[in-house]
Order: C-alpha cells, then sequence, then structure tokens
C-alpha cells in the first residue's frame, strides 16, 4: 500500500520524530540507501568502529530478515533517515517516540544513549533474545490480525480463559488492530475464530514479544546489556510507547526500554499523548509499513515518510521546508 508524501510546511502545531517497528527489509531492499546516503554513511563508520567489523558485509552475508545485523542495519538507517528528514525536509521535531524496536533508535537520536552505545545495545540484545528463546518459551508465538473490534476480541479471549489458556495482548495498533501472544497450540483455533467473525489474521511472529511471562528475559537483557549501559537525559521529550509517559530524563528512558520485554505496546495511548503534547505532524523515520500509515496515525496526523527510497530520490536545492 503506497501512501502520499507530505512535505512539512508552515503551518501551526508541532513535529514529532516518529521510529518504527522493525519489519522485514532485506539487504536488497536497503542496501544502496546504506551505501550510498551521506548521513548514513557517517552512521555506519562509527558502527563499524564499536563492532569492530563491516556491518555493511556482514548485513549483506547473512539470511535472515531479522538477524543481529539487520537489526543494527535498522537502527542506523531509522536514525540516519532522521537525521537527512531534519537536513532535507526541514523537519524539526519538539518530542519523539519510537514503537517496539523503535525504542532503540528514538534513545539513540534523542542522545538518552551515544550512538556507540545504541549500536551496542541492538547487537547484545539481539544476542540476548536469541539466547532466552532458543530454551524458553518455544512454543509461544505472537499473532496479528485486523478487522476486529474489541467486543468481538474480547469474546474469543473469553472463551480462551474457559479452556484454561494462557493468553496476553502484546500490542494494541488500532482500535480493531491487535497482536495476541499465546501459545502455539492454540494458533490454529484462533486463525478460525478469527475469520469466523469476519477479522483478517495478518502473521504469527517468533520469536514472540510483549508479555509479562517474559519477566527472564527483562532481566536477563538487564543484567547482561542494558545494566551497563550510561544513560542521559534526552534532547528532545520521549513518549513511552507502553502508555503514552512522556519521559525527560535517562532513567525513565531506561525503564522504558526494560519494561517493552513484559508489557504491551499501546499506540492509541502514544498518539493521544502526542496530540496532548499539540503535535500535528509526525515525520516516521525508517523503512515503515505500518506505524505511518495505520489509521491510528493517519486520522491523527499529517505524516511524513521519511524512507530510504524518498531519499534516495533527487531533491532540487532549497527543496527543504522553512
Amino acid at each position: 500500500m503506497d501512501m502520499t508524501q507530505h512535505e512539512p510546511g508552515a503551518d501551526s502545531g508541532a513535529t514529532a520524530m516518529v521510529f518504527p517497528g522493525m519489519g522485514p527489509a532485506s539487504f536488497s531492499e536497503v542496501g544502496r540507501f546504506l551505501v550510498t546516503n551521506r548521513q548514513v554513511r557517517e552512521l555506519l563508520a562509527e558502527a563499524d568502529d564499536t563492532l569492530g567489523y563491516s556491518l555493511v558485509d556482514r548485513f549483506r552475508r547473512t539470511e535472515g530478515d531479522y538477524s543481529e545485523y539487520a537489526q543494527i542495519a535498522f537502527l542506523v538507517n531509522c536514525v540516519a533517515l532522521a537525521r537527512w528528514a531534519e537536513q532535507s525536509l526541514g523537519v524539526a521535531p519538539r518530542i519523539c517516540t519510537g514503537a517496539s524496536f523503535g525504542e532503540k533508535s528514538v534513545a539513540a537520536y534523542s542522545g538518552a544513549l551515544d550512538f556507540a552505545d545504541a549500536v551496542r545495545m541492538t547487537a547484545g540484545l539481539a544476542r540476548c533474545m536469541d539466547e532466552y528463546f532458543r530454551t524458553e518459551h518455544t512454543g509461544v508465538v505472537t499473532h496479528s490480525f485486523v478487522r476486529i473490534p474489541r467486543e468481538r476480541l474480547d469474546e474469543i479471549l473469553a472463551e480462551l480463559d474457559e479452556r484454561g489458556e494462557w493468553h496476553e495482548i502484546s500490542c494494541h495498533i488500532d482500535h480493531d488492530f491487535f497482536m495476541l501472544t499465546l501459545h502455539e497450540r492454540n494458533s490454529a483455533w484462533l486463525e478460525g475464530r478469527l475469520r469466523a467473525v469476519g477479522a483478517l489474521p495478518l502473521y504469527a511472529m517468533r520469536p514472540p514479544m510483549h508479555a509479562t511471562a517474559f519477566e527472564g528475559l527483562r532481566s536477563k537483557a538487564e543484567e547482561e546489556v542494558i545494566g551497563g549501559l550510561t544513560f542521559h537525559d534526552p534532547a528532545l521529550p520521549v513518549v513511552a510507547d507502553q502508555d503514552g509517559t512522556v519521559l525527560t530524563t535517562g532513567d525513565e528512558v531506561r525503564t522504558m526500554l526494560l519494561e517493552s520485554f513484559v508489557r504491551p505496546l499501546r499506540w492509541p495511548d502514544v498518539i493521544a499523548s502526542l496530540q496532548n503534547q499539540g503535535v500535528t505532524r509526525v515525520c516516521v523515520a525508517g523503512p515503515d509499513s505500518l506505524f505511518g500509515r495505520v489509521g491510528t496515525t493517519t486520522r491523527a496526523f499529517e505524516v511524513v515518510a521519511a524512507t530510504p527510497r524518498l531519499a534516495l530520490q533527487p531533491r532540487p536545492r532549497g527543496a527543504a521546508a522553512a
């Protein structure tokens, strides 16, 4: 689905920088941007120095949409695109937020983490999650689905309760768009029930995410990765994707990152919080097929989609908005 690209204008209202959750993005899709864009080359040089190897080479050679190297490359791309949007589109955000994986990008962009530490964190958390889910919750998945009002979903959840089956809502994206974590043995039943009420199952994610059952992962991530990092007060306020709280200290951003393992993403709360801050426009920085396109976002704001494709298009001199 294509979305009209908007240029930032001079109308009233604040702009927010939004970092999307990570979707599949192969090297063939973003490789040209990685090796040609000035902003991304600068960040790549710092990432390579931090990692001790060429990220582009590892990303190119490694299969899997969510490999450790793909995750670091996504972080680099998103932060680079935010900088590009500032310089080339004239985007001047007053607040920022990140959805799911986007929390890592917003930590780097806001200055809550030095970029090198954000790279270390992303690499470390990728390994941490891989190790954890190799032995824990091996039969658990997170299902994504749309076109289901909350009251219909509650009926399905009540049936799971009656059967004694554990489940948790991991993401609330829109009024009819949710992600549910449960045991994989219930996947076929869930998809059948969803279709029976007119909903559309989208995909199942492994590893799963955002559930209180993953407290062990939160503890592991804190002990092995996040606990050793130095957090700073962000240069811009950060809106937490769990509940829309506006964060202004490094400790609060650190807590948000840890809580992401065990608390659901609530995108409508983020949107309401941004509106309360006077935001009328959002710039979604990074490869994105969801958070800049979902109705929750597009009904509330003008959306500037700062994507690799847009950044690679020739722009006339003086094209940046005032």
